[in-house]
């Protein structure tokens, strides 16, 4: 707040993919506790969202942008160009940017959300047109902006590690987690996901996310083959989400014993998540590191065990209340087998996540957001 008033800030929301993943689930979930704090905002977003922000957003102006920035290349020429005329026009005291790229040039402060370093730190996990393009935008965000808002403290060390950012000014907002939208499953929820993936009374492990080299999928695979081959009623393991980019999926996929069952049913529904992931023995998600990791607080909320890795920002989010396994398939086998075995150990860790995960709150993130806002208004 600057002088007792709030301070007038534009969101450009043109960045949300369609298909909501992380940047749509963080970029919602705090506009739509922005507005429950009536903060004073203008939201700037794809056409084909604007009409479901004016539904979530009671007090926030929602602008649709033009129709071209739904292409990328527009989109970032837009953003260097267009979007410092919009803020002008809108009386923008800041810009904020949630997605790691931002205006070089504006009327008003400008603040940028840096999700993650594992562009810096994981670069074997990108293709080299992706990891130059997001190393430069990231080097150019901490150079440029007013202020860096990141998820985790894991990500704040990292910038500051390799890069020499300025930790005076990086602010730390934890995600939350849609506690209406993500939350212990009924019976009937867990027998309708059941269903619709043809699993019928069969057990299974669960997975949700981008399917991208960083989460480790073939090692998951791999682990799980080993975890359950020899069992007489092995559970099935479903790799929901995403389709992404790595290519060595489709070779290890094909190399599972024929009496094993693994699904890729591609994304599922919203409402079908809780009874997805809650129904699931484990939610597994053994990633090479994350910025935060949505997916495991998404999946405590949910009521499911977890097992992840302990790497960067995954121990700030399941702290005691998740299981931790390596990267490499022997270990992630291992483990999970350990589990699988152990069904009081799932019950606590169940019971641990759900609990946890209450402590995460768009609210808390939001408030966060308005003080780095507040910050960087003041000079």
């Amino acid at each position: 707040m600057t002088g007792g008033q709030a301070t007038r800030v534009l969101v450009d929301a043109t960045s949300v993919p369609a298909d909501r993943g992380g940047v749509g689930r963080y970029v919602d979930g705090l506009l739509k506790a922005l507005d429950g704090l009536d903060a004073d905002l203008a939201v700037v977003c794809q056409r084909t969202d604007a009409e479901r922000y004016s539904r979530l957003l009671t007090n926030a102006e929602v602008i649709g942008a033009p129709a071209a920035v739904a292409h990328r290349p527009a989109r970032l020429a837009w953003e260097q160009t267009g979007l410092p005329l919009l803020a002008q026009q809108v009386g923008a005291q800041v810009l904020h940017s949630p997605f790691y790229t931002c205006p070089l040039r504006a009327s008003c402060p400008v603040t940028v959300t840096v999700h993650d370093a594992t562009f810096f730190t994981e670069p074997e996990h990108y293709d080299k047109s992706r990891r130059t393009f997001f190393r430069s935008a990231i080097k150019t965000s901490l150079r440029r902006a007013a202020r860096v808002i990141v998820p985790s403290k894991a990500t704040r060390d990292e910038l500051i590690r390799l890069l020499d950012a300025d930790p005076t000014r990086i602010d730390v907002a934890y995600h939350g987690v849609d506690h209406e939208a993500f939350h212990a499953p009924s019976d009937d929820e867990k027998a309708r996901v059941r269903a619709r993936l043809g699993l019928g009374d069969t057990p299974y492990v669960a997975f949700l996310g981008a399917k991208e080299p960083r989460k480790n999928v073939p090692n998951l695979i791999r682990g799980w083959v080993a975890a359950v081959a020899d069992r007489e009623r092995p559970p099935a393991l479903v790799i929901a989400g995403g389709s992404g980019h790595d290519d060595d999926i489709d070779q290890v996929v094909a190399e599972v014993p024929a009496n094993l069952r693994l699904l890729r049913p591609g994304y599922l529904r919203y409402a079908d998540l809780p009874g997805y992931l809650g129904g699931a023995l484990v939610a597994a998600y053994p990633s090479h590191g994350e910025g935060f990791g949505l997916p495991i607080l998404e999946a405590m909320a949910c009521a499911a065990p977890v097992l992840t890795t302990p790497r960067l920002s995954l121990p700030e989010v399941g702290g005691d209340a998740v299981a931790y396994t390596g990267e490499s398939a022997e270990e992630i086998g291992h483990d999970l087998a350990s589990l699988l075995d152990d069904e009081p150990r799932r019950l606590a860790l169940a019971k641990a996540g759900f609990d946890r995960a209450k402590e995460f709150t768009w609210e808390s993130s939001a408030e966060v957001h308005l003080a780095a806002w507040a910050r960087a208004a003041a000079g």
